[in-house]
């Protein structure tokens, strides 16, 4: 074929070259670009390691320029440069009223205690605009989880934020209701975790002591002569409160009182003293240091005990099932041999006591202060309250005392919960004089804890999976 012919047809021509085996002939780009390649390699033979890294420092700084040229020219000029501002990782100090919130951790379309805090950190400019549409960009994370209506006068919260203004504090608190208070804040290390690194816990819970008193008539009437499934909780009348109110704990049942609650000191298996979803006798111990009973004291015409525990962590209403155990126990004359029957032993409906009486004293961080107080000057704080001991006194009396008593003066909330363990003692048959668990109060994992028909029918008691989780407090 010719080639004018395989022109014709669309069949490239083959260069003779090609067919011969004949390598092609060099052209003059291709001669110039291989001899600019073999002077490069000659050149890098001869640089030393220095010469080759200050030529990588000057690309890369070459670089940096560009992508602020290019930045500059995209970037709104009236934009804040907020964003670019240094974020340094730092414990942040708190307290606040849980009266009116959902407890202290965020969840969607819920009012809780972090969601007005970083609202109030993304208004003082601690958080960034663009990081203000998600708490978890700042790594945001609390020592304690405390729950509905639980108040913290300590409580410490990491996270990366702004600290360049002198002033951030106070504009915080500005941006903050009243019952929430940013005592200040210091720089940790950036592997800080609030949760973590948290040795142990301070709680307080507050307590008028009328509920010690015997079980009244009329509760143990109702329970008597009206069918379970109609029987409901009467509230008392004032004069009644009037009564009860004047009552003072005998010697003989304070001493019963500090005895019990210095029963749950060292390491015990608590899964009989939270919910039972997710809890084994493998995640389920935990270890108090100590259980504190105050002397009585006298508060607006009522007698009242301060309890005080500090434990390494707590699960979730641990406390709260620690006190309503005791507070029954006392009302019923049960032995202190119970207590131990419940480490550990079958689960069986163990009475929540209010959470009205709650409250977080502070986080303990003794082990990393410790670490921290060998290294360099001004390498991180002391994660500790002192410094802010006469505030945070101040906001205890006026926003979580005081709060705590006028709540009980006006709604009488531990005389209904007393009331309701009368009412439906069915719920509690193994807290007895003899502390003997029948097989009735035994419950079963993972159905509703109580319902006054099932007892009615002497079926066994039911455990609760209505809560969240068995996460640590």
């Amino acid at each position: 074929m010719s080639s004018d012919a395989s022109q014709a047809q669309g069949v490239p021509e083959i260069a003779p070259s090609a067919i011969s085996g004949e390598a092609p002939s060099p052209t003059k780009d291709s001669v110039a670009e291989e001899s600019s390649g073999a002077k490069r390699r000659r050149n890098n033979r001869g640089q030393t390691g220095k010469d080759r890294r200050e030529h990588a420092k000057r690309k890369y700084a070459e670089r940096r320029r560009e992508g602020d040229e290019r930045g500059r020219e995209v970037r709104d000029p009236d934009e804040s440069n907020e964003s670019r501002l240094p974020k340094r990782r730092v414990a942040l100090l708190v307290g606040y009223c849980g009266s009116g919130y959902q407890g202290m951790q965020a969840n969607p379309g819920a009012h809780t205690i972090e969601r007005d805090l970083f609202k109030a950190l993304c208004g003082a400019g601690a958080v960034s605009a663009d990081n203000a549409t998600d708490q978890h960009k700042v790594q945001l994370q609390r020592a304690a989880r405390t729950d509905k209506g639980v108040h913290a006068a300590g409580q410490v919260v990491s996270l990366k934020m702004i600290i360049e203004d002198p002033e951030l504090v106070k504009k915080l608190n500005d941006h903050l209701p009243a019952q929430i208070r940013a005592w200040g804040f210091v720089r940790v290390v950036r592997s800080f975790n609030a949760k973590t690194m948290c040795d142990s816990r301070i709680y307080e819970y507050l307590l008028p002591t009328y509920v010690f008193m015997e079980p009244s008539r009329r509760g143990r009437e109702i329970a008597e002569t009206i069918d379970i499934a109609e029987r409901e909780v009467p509230a008392s009348a004032p004069e009644e409160m009037e009564l009860k109110r004047a009552y003072r704990v005998s010697a003989a049942t304070l001493q019963f009182v500090r005895d019990a609650f210095a029963k749950y000191n060292g390491s015990h298996d608590f899964r009989n003293f939270t919910v039972t979803k997710g809890c084994t006798e493998n995640n389920s111990r935990r270890h108090i240091y100590w259980f504190d009973v105050s002397d009585p004291m006298m508060v607006q015409g009522s007698e009242w005990l301060s309890l005080k525990v500090k434990g390494q962590s707590f699960m979730l209403h641990q406390i709260r099932k620690m006190v309503g155990l005791i507070i029954l126990m006392a009302r019923s004359g049960a032995p202190l041999a119970l207590m131990d029957k419940l480490f550990g032993g079958p689960l069986v409906n163990v009475p929540k006591a209010p959470g009205l009486g709650l409250l977080l004293e502070q986080p303990v961080f003794d082990g990393y202060n410790k670490r921290t107080a060998a290294q360099k000057e001004g390498a991180s704080g002391q994660v500790e309250f002192e410094p802010y001991k006469a505030e945070i006194d101040a906001f205890k009396q006026e926003f979580i005392y005081d709060n705590i008593v006028n709540t009980e003066l006006a709604e009488s909330t531990f005389d209904n919960w007393v009331m309701n363990t009368e009412v439906f003692p069915e719920q509690f048959t193994y807290i007895n004089k003899e502390g003997v668990i029948p097989e009735s109060a035994i419950v079963v994992p993972g159905q509703s804890m109580f319902h006054p028909r099932d007892a009615a029918d002497g079926k066994p008691a039911e455990s609760s999976e209505d809560e969240h989780d068995g996460n640590d407090d």
